[in-house]
Order: structure tokens, then C-alpha cells, then sequence
């Protein structure tokens, strides 16, 4: 049997250049190994504690799921499905809450930092935390020992989930016998931290994201707006910088050498960030076509989950099966 990687995402805002250059992209690539079976899911229980209301999951969830497949997943080579629609899931995370401690949930980094916050303006310790957030590690757990799951990929900040999966599944194989697999992190070094418009970290609160499929115009209005510095057009300019960083992403190893050579020479920012709207909307359109279509199709992306999640629902009550007669209640 191939090992298993499974790799999850959270619909908690429209998909920007940070989230695919961050991680969908290599999420992709990695789904075309084929010595592994590879499995993706969209977290949309996860997404909970982040959301509003029923309106943004669902225009989430449609922007999320169109996303992975405008962007290449190949439904074929991999098994993508909803978190949601696999109710193992839940089931087991209530069994790994018998089996987790207090004090390991209070040291999760998500419930840490909001204690932190309180502490430091005065308000009580617990003061905004819901169990869903207390409880979000064991959650996670469950989504990757349900799957049998052996390799989970995840940025450095991301390790302690997976470590976490780790202690539960060694919890419960102490207590009643070898039952689940014990996970191990795999860790993306390489792993992006894309920069927003302004300069700072790309992120929603920030306002200053790329959105990953929004039409030509408003593509150029923002890259028209990248902050950059007051150097007179015919001076060279810094490669250190936003507006370049972005060319890299974009542009073959041809044109980012060439737009090297153009900032030395002393190129003006408005015909730099010209170029940088043309690389990029390049590198966008095809996959922004397919997002379009899937998005006016959306009954075949529910569809294509459908029978991912057929799939997902058989391994999982396999796994099942064995915890429950491991714990005794078969």
C-alpha cells in the first residue's frame, strides 16, 4: 500500500497569489507523485471558528473547491472530497478527546496567542475562546489518523499540529493497543511568504492582497498600486523589493534575468509594473478560464466531490471499525 499524504485547506476567504505561490502550488505538484496516494481535503468544519455565517462558507467553500481545480489538481490521481461530508470524522474526534489532555490543548499556539492577547489588555484568560477553537488540535488529529494518513506537508508554523496528531495517536495505541497510524510531519522549507501590495505580509486583515482569478482590469488597477520607492525613473533600482518579487513568481528565468538587467539600467516603476501585469496575466489566464468555467459549472465540482468523498467515507469506516473494537463498543 502507498504511503498517504493528505493535505488540507481552510475556506476562510477568496484565494489570493499568496495562498497559491504559498502552498496550493506545490500542493499540486506534489499530488503527481505517484508513489504516494494523495489525498486533499476542504476544511470547511475547521473554517467555523473563522467565518461569519452560512453565506461566506458557502462562497468560500465555491471559491476553494473551484480554486484546486482550476489550478491543476486532477480529481483521477487523487482523492479530494469535503471534511464535512466524511461524519467518521467527528465521530473519531470525540473518541480522541477521551484520550488527549487538557494540558496539551493548552499548549496549542492558536489558543496560546489568544490567552496572550487577554492577558495583555486586561480581560479575562478565556475570555472570546469557544471549544472549537480549544478543541481545533484534536479535530485536526482526527482528519489525519481517520486517513491512515503517514506524511502530512506543512510549513514550519504548521509542525505542532502534526506533532500533536502524533502524541493523540500514541495516546490512544497506548491505551488500547497498536490501532492508528502514527503520523510525521513532512516540512516545506521552500515554503513562500508572499508580500501584499503594501510591502507587508499578504493577508486579508491587511487588505492588500492579489486575488488569485480577478478579471484584467482590476489584475492591472492592483499591480498599478504596489507600493515602491521615490527613485527617479531613469535611476537603477533595488531588486529588493515587492514589485520584483512578484515578477520572480511569475516570469520564466528568461524574463526575470531580463527585468534584472532593466532595474540596473533604470527602468520607471510604471513601465516595470506594465511588465509585471503583462507576466502575470499570462501566468493567470489559463487558469483563471477554468476557475470561471468550474464557477458557472459548479455542479460538476459537486459532483467530482461527490465521489471523492464516496471514496473517503470507505476508508474511513474501516478506520472506524477498528477503533471501535478497540475501545469495545462493537
Amino acid at each position: 500500500m502507498k504511503p498517504i499524504y493528505l493535505t488540507g485547506i481552510k475556506p476562510t476567504g477568496t484565494p489570493h497569489i499568496g495562498n497559491y505561490f504559498g502552498a496550493i502550488k506545490q500542493a499540486i505538484e506534489l499530488s503527481k507523485n505517484s508513489d504516494y496516494q494523495n489525498l486533499y481535503f476542504i476544511a470547511d468544519y475547521h473554517a467555523l471558528n473563522s467565518l461569519k455565517g452560512k453565506e461566506e462558507m458557502q462562497r468560500y467553500f465555491k471559491e476553494l473547491a473551484c480554486t484546486w481545480l482550476a489550478c491543476g489538481l486532477d480529481p483521477e490521481k487523487v482523492l479530494f472530497y469535503r471534511q464535512s461530508q466524511v461524519p467518521q470524522t467527528t465521530e473519531l474526534c470525540w473518541v480522541l478527546n477521551n484520550v488527549t489532555s487538557k494540558g496539551l490543548m493548552n499548549r496549542a499556539h492558536a489558543y496560546k496567542a489568544m490567552v496572550e492577547a487577554n492577558v495583555n489588555l486586561g480581560k479575562d484568560v478565556d475570555d472570546g475562546v469557544n471549544m472549537g477553537l480549544y478543541n481545533y488540535p484534536i479535530l485536526m488529529a482526527s482528519d489525519i489518523l481517520l486517513f491512515n494518513t503517514k506524511f502530512v506537508p506543512v510549513g514550519a508554523d504548521q509542525k505542532q499540529h502534526v506533532e500533536m496528531a502524533r502524541d493523540i495517536a500514541k495516546a490512544f495505541n497506548k491505551k488500547y493497543g497498536y490501532t492508528l497510524v502514527v503520523p510525521s510531519e513532512v516540512i516545506e522549507e521552500k515554503t513562500a511568504t508572499i508580500l501584499g501590495l503594501d510591502g507587508r505580509k499578504m493577508s486579508k486583515s491587511y487588505g492588500n492582497q492579489v486575488p488569485l482569478f480577478c478579471d484584467e482590469m482590476a489584475l492591472k488597477k492592483l499591480i498599478m498600486s504596489i507600493k515602491t520607492d521615490s527613485s527617479l525613473p531613469t535611476e537603477p533600482k533595488s531588486t529588493d523589493c515587492t514589485l520584483f518579487d512578484y515578477f520572480k513568481l511569475f516570469g520564466t528565468e528568461a524574463e526575470v534575468e531580463n527585468m534584472k538587467q532593466r532595474f540596473a539600467e533604470g527602468i520607471s516603476w510604471a513601465e516595470a509594473k506594465t511588465k509585471l501585469f503583462e507576466v502575470a496575466n499570462n501566468y493567470l489566464k489559463p487558469m483563471r478560464e477554468k476557475y470561471n468555467y468550474y464557477m458557472e459549472h459548479f455542479e460538476e465540482v459537486i459532483a467530482i466531490l461527490e465521489k471523492g468523498e464516496e471514496k473517503a467515507r470507505a476508508i474511513a469506516k474501516e478506520t472506524m471499525e477498528r477503533v471501535k473494537q478497540a475501545i469495545g463498543v462493537v
